[in-house]
């Protein structure tokens, strides 16, 4: 008999609800790999076929959908909006642990189970490593601004700005150490290199940007259409329109991968600067009445699909063919 059982991931420890043999029963466990293996054991003891639904959220999930993918259980990997709109659908009016976990445990039993397959070890530390360098060059980003803020002012003490500019050094020597780290790492796999060099042949993309976009678009699921990658990186356009009187404005969904996004905000900038064909279509969307930020976004999908199309087929970037069509 099937066994499910849900996730409520957490940093110290997890909450899980479970329905063994139609019966069920909830409770928290550490958030350490022995203990998620002695409770694996025992259910699996019990019911043999398993099924195990999390949210993707946090950093934490990962490791915990590894684990059980390794054990052979099979593992569904939720987005938390969805998971969010079923707990409203469910007049959930208070948010514990416990009840999240009752909820993904209906989630599962319900839904259609969408398997999760874990990405090779490479791909994983890559992406950890992508993703704390794309911290490490957001902080850099501001100590910027925060110095030249500083500079704008007489009553800034010397010793100030000093102390900002060898902040700044320090991690601009930490940025390039990592960044040396995850190039290597690429270059010693012939299939990583071929795809970090086709990501940075886009025009607009830099090798900073190309290994942040390796790193986060190499775990996605081979299988999925440059319109779900996009939704996956929070670039997919959320209309609110209800009968003749309520219309907002479009604007981005936020609904999935932050990382994605961020790593497409600065290339979208360059590549409409120094990319003809992207600048040709912004200013065809502009005069079609389109606001800057929503030209831009546009842009973003477009060079995101271009990147999920280099991943899946590397070869070099060409922007006649991504801007021939006005079509965001």
């Amino acid at each position: 008999m099937t066994g499910w059982m849900a996730f409520d991931v957490g940093a110290r420890r997890h909450a899980y609800a479970a329905r063994i043999n139609g019966k069920e029963e909830a409770g928290e466990l550490d958030n350490t790999a022995e203990a998620i293996g002695r409770l694996l054991a025992r259910q699996q003891a019990r019911c043999g076929q398993f099924c195990v639904v999390m949210e993707a959220t946090g950093i934490y999930y990962l490791d915990l959908a590894v684990q059980l993918a390794q054990a052979g259980v099979e593992v569904m990997v939720v987005n938390p909006k969805a998971a969010h709109h079923v707990a409203k659908a469910m007049s959930q009016r208070s948010k514990t642990d416990a009840l999240d976990a009752r909820m993904l445990l209906t989630y599962l039993q319900r839904m259609d189970f969408v398997p999760w397959q874990p990405p090779p070890r490479e791909v994983l530390e890559l992406r950890r490593l992508g993703r704390h360098l794309s911290r490490l060059t957001g902080q850099k980003v501001r100590l910027k601004n925060q110095l030249h803020a500083l500079h704008g002012t007489d009553t800034t003490p010397r010793v100030v700005i000093q102390d900002m500019q060898d902040a700044l050094a320090m991690l601009e020597r930490r940025i390039e150490r990592l960044s040396a780290d995850a190039t290597a790492r690429v270059r010693a796999d012939a299939a990583l290199a071929e795809r970090f060099d086709a990501l940075d042949s886009i025009i607009g993309v830099g090798p900073v940007s190309a290994l942040a976009l390796l790193a986060e678009l190499r775990v996605l699921p081979g299988e999925m259409n440059s319109r779900a990658c996009i939704c996956h990186a929070d670039l997919d356009v959320r209309i609110h329109r209800s009968g003749s009187s309520v219309e907002l404005a479009p604007r981005l969904s936020k609904h999935g991968n932050k990382y994605l996004r961020h790593a497409r905000y600065m290339p979208a900038m360059t590549a409409i600067v120094h990319d003809p064909h992207a600048k040709a279509f912004r200013d065809r969307l502009l005069a079609r009445g389109k606001q800057k930020m929503q030209a831009l976004a546009a842009v973003m999908r477009k060079l995101l699909a271009a990147a999920w199309a280099l991943l899946r087929n590397p070869q070099s970037y060409d922007g006649a063919k991504l801007f021939a069509s006005l079509n965001p």
